[in-house]
């Protein structure tokens, strides 16, 4: 029995990275062996088992044969008598191929070292085909060290879209790469290499159907919707935002890409429009709550949210802030700020520009948050009616004194 450290901590070793999960393949041995040595059995659909003190994952060296479409038809063979080699020929690419024995020497038979260097995603074997995730993992990984996709690769990615394999995904599987996809430090690469290979298309049709799509050279030099929407999610990840705030960026401005029967009255602008498809979006992907809550949110409000300068009322302010419910939920409303901004800095040349709305609109917010609700509601009790309208001038009032002192500069 022999046993090899695999995958993503060779990987990450030799990149010079810290390591964060280790996992191990075990070679000549079977499950009733490593359960004699008190290793625990955890695997479902094949051997994987933890060590008794680490609890770190070891799995039995196995091949795999193709049985049905999607990514959960499979067959494995784990016997004592498959290798190294073999195990590692099963994996989706070179830089995860790779093993290394227990001192420490480097067993490399196709090339991930190589590939890591001239920084290339590149599939170890044409079984990379069988598995429709794999192409979920090419983007991933490439959103993760801004690698390209060797040009054999990419035909074999472009070959499965058009055999349909695409299509047998799973919701929950393909929310969990491009999650994962959408919070490494190049997300824009993700859907970039998505939408080269033709998968953009059948997993996520509005976002493809932005690109192409114009807009006014005014507001946005990158012209291309698509183009600002790739600009706005990799700004959203340079700020370091929280996943449903990428989310909500790489969805923000669905409602650009209507055709030509699908357009609504002109006073309804395209973040009204964009409701309907950014929900068929949640839905497909079965997007967490709280993902799919700011999308929406973003999507009906960032117009409104970018035009607070032209904004003279008070009580237009607190109607959106109404609306949003920004005084319940003011976590919310800041994360609705954050994508604003990414928004408008997700322009060619506008990258650092300052974003002053958000300052403007946390402003008013807490302006309105400062009324005490509590003793009015005393001073007027009896009268759910009159409390309603007492704390609302009282705010309208708290907001317009803001108002004030930000134009002309004084204290209030």
């Amino acid at each position: 029995m022999k046993i090899y450290l695999v995958g993503g901590a060779v990987r990450d070793k030799l990149l010079g990275l810290t390591v964060q999960d280790r996992d191990w393949v075990v070679v000549g041995a079977n499950a009733q062996m490593l359960m004699d040595l008190g290793y625990q059995n955890v695997g479902k659909d094949f051997p994987v088992f933890l060590h008794p003190q680490t609890h770190e994952e070891y799995a039995l060296a196995r091949t795999e044969r193709k049985t049905a479409r999607g990514y959960t038809g499979f067959q494995f063979n784990a016997n004592q008598e498959v290798t190294l080699e073999q195990d590692l020929m099963r994996r989706d690419l070179t830089i995860n191929a790779m093993a290394e024995d227990d001192s420490g020497c480097l067993i490399d038979p196709y090339g991930g070292q190589q590939d890591l260097q001239n920084k290339i995603l590149r599939h170890v074997s044409p079984a990379f085909t069988e598995d429709p995730v794999r192409i979920l993992r090419v983007a991933r990984f490439a959103a993760r060290y801004y690698f390209s996709v060797a040009p054999e690769t990419m035909i074999l990615m472009k070959q499965m879209v058009a055999n349909g394999e695409v299509e047998h995904l799973v919701a929950e599987r393909v929310w969990q790469e491009i999650a994962k996809g959408l919070m490494e430090k190049y997300p824009r690469k993700m859907i970039e290499i998505l939408r080269e290979c033709g998968a953009l298309k059948v997993l996520l049709p509005e976002i493809d159907a932005l690109f192409g799509v114009p807009q006014r050279a005014k507001y946005h030099p990158e012209i291309d919707a698509g183009i600002h929407t790739l600009l706005t999610l990799q700004r959203a990840a340079d700020l370091h935002f929280t996943l449903p705030e990428r989310y909500a960026a790489l969805l923000h401005d669905l409602g650009k890409a209507r055709t030509p029967k699908e357009i609504l009255p002109k006073h309804i602008g395209h973040d009204l429009a964009g409701i309907k498809p950014i929900e068929a979006v949640n839905q497909r992907l079965r997007a967490p709550k709280d993902c799919a809550q700011l999308a929406l949110l973003v999507c009906r409000f960032h117009i409104r949210l970018h035009q607070i300068d032209k904004v003279v009322h008070a009580s237009k302010i607190l109607k959106v802030l109404q609306q949003t419910d920004a005084l319940r939920r003011p976590e919310r409303f800041q994360a609705a700020l954050n994508v604003c901004q990414a928004d408008q800095q997700g322009r060619l040349g506008k990258e650092n520009m300052y974003y002053a709305q958000r300052d403007l609109w946390l402003t008013f917010l807490a302006a309105a948050q400062k009324v005490d609700g509590k003793t009015i509601a005393k001073t007027f009790s009896g009268s759910p009616e009159r409390i309603a309208q007492e704390i609302y001038q009282a705010r309208c009032t708290a907001i317009k004194h803001a108002m004030y002192h930000i134009r002309y500069n004084v204290k209030y």
